[in-house]
């Protein structure tokens, strides 16, 4: 006798949606995340534009009144009615410039002695100096710079104008001055940028592959072949636009430039000399000004917006040229 085993009634099966096939969840969240962003580009455009209109308005009676002798004039005295902003527009480029000549040196090996030399104890420590030098207050760089560098920088300066005063240029370039002067508040402001560029050049130099710097290093490349080759054109970019933060930075910095630089709204060739920054001009004066003079000073603000964007749109030019020379594409 055989016995037949009966087949248990099959149960009902479910079929679970396919997320590849099917709208679920996850396209609900793509399209609010794809709403978000896109909010948020748009609101930091209509920021700066709302920034560019306001203060171009107040900005605007100075424009108007003054004319050309506002952007082109060679003096700014306030007592006089005289605003010529050149030699404002003069300092704040010398001074950053000054920064960023000490500065991007001293950051960048900062950055490859952290990331390619250093042990990882010491690199721990030194990225800890660095990150809580950057969170350092730009007023105590200033006031320590004023209450204790000033006198020293006199007499090197002093100094360094002795010893240059019997060749021609140098003497002009280094002539005898103050300790408060362009290259004062110029070295100040290099420290204050050394932090925030050393940080960006720090990471990105930790994006250089491991196998691009190993195979380097394989093919015979000696360490410092190996960075010139491999790590700075794979980090041109990022170092760029490590500087252009710093240079932004130094550009638009107010306390510690006031309380170093002597203000004295001068065009000079004397690095040991006077002189006077537009954020710095507007930092000393705009509470106490009213009428034409607060319009030219707001104006100062306008201008020194314009700078900025001038040179971080040519920096970006400048990093595609350069990484289209690298990859010889152009």
């Amino acid at each position: 006798m055989t016995t037949q085993l009966e087949r248990p009634p099959a149960e009902s099966e479910e079929t679970s949606p396919n997320p590849l096939t099917e709208q679920g969840s996850g396209a609900v969240a793509d399209g609010i995340f794809r709403r978000v962003t896109l909010l948020s580009g748009v609101a930091v455009l209509v920021i700066l534009l709302l920034i560019a209109v306001t203060t171009t308005k107040q900005a605007w009676p100075a424009f108007s009144e003054l004319g050309t002798s506002y952007f082109f004039g060679l003096e700014w005295i306030p007592s006089e009615g005289i605003y010529g902003i050149l030699p404002l527009v003069y300092g704040t480029v010398l001074v950053s410039l000054i920064a960023v000549f000490f500065a991007v040196p001293l950051s960048i090996g900062i950055a490859l002695f952290v990331t390619e030399l250093a042990h990882r104890r010491v690199r721990s420590s030194i990225t800890l100096v660095i990150d809580l030098l950057a969170a350092v207050p730009s007023v105590v760089f200033g006031l320590w710079g004023f209450y204790q560098l000033i006198p020293i920088f006199q007499s090197v300066f002093n100094s360094i104008a002795d010893a240059v005063s019997s060749i021609p240029v140098l003497n002009v370039i280094f002539a005898p001055g103050s300790g408060s002067s362009f290259m004062s508040a110029g070295l100040v402001l290099a420290l204050m940028i050394i932090p925030i560029i050393t940080a960006v050049t720090r990471e990105v130099f930790l994006t250089v592959p491991e196998n691009d710097k190993s195979g380097s290093l394989a093919l015979g490349a000696t360490r410092w072949e190996m960075i010139k080759g491999v790590v700075i054109p794979h980090s041109t970019g990022g170092l760029t636009g490590a500087v252009m933060l710093g240079l932004g930075r130094a550009m638009g910095e107010t306390v510690a430039v006031a309380l170093l630089i002597g203000a004295s709204p001068q065009i000079s060739a004397n690095l040991f000399g006077r002189g006077e920054t537009m954020p710095a001009q507007i930092f000393r004066s705009l509470s106490e000004a009213g009428g034409l003079y607060r319009s030219a000073l707001i104006g100062l603000g306008v201008c020194l917006f314009v700078i900025t964007i001038v040179v971080n749109v040519s920096a970006r030019r400048m990093v595609l040229v350069i990484d289209r020379r690298i990859k010889g594409t152009a």
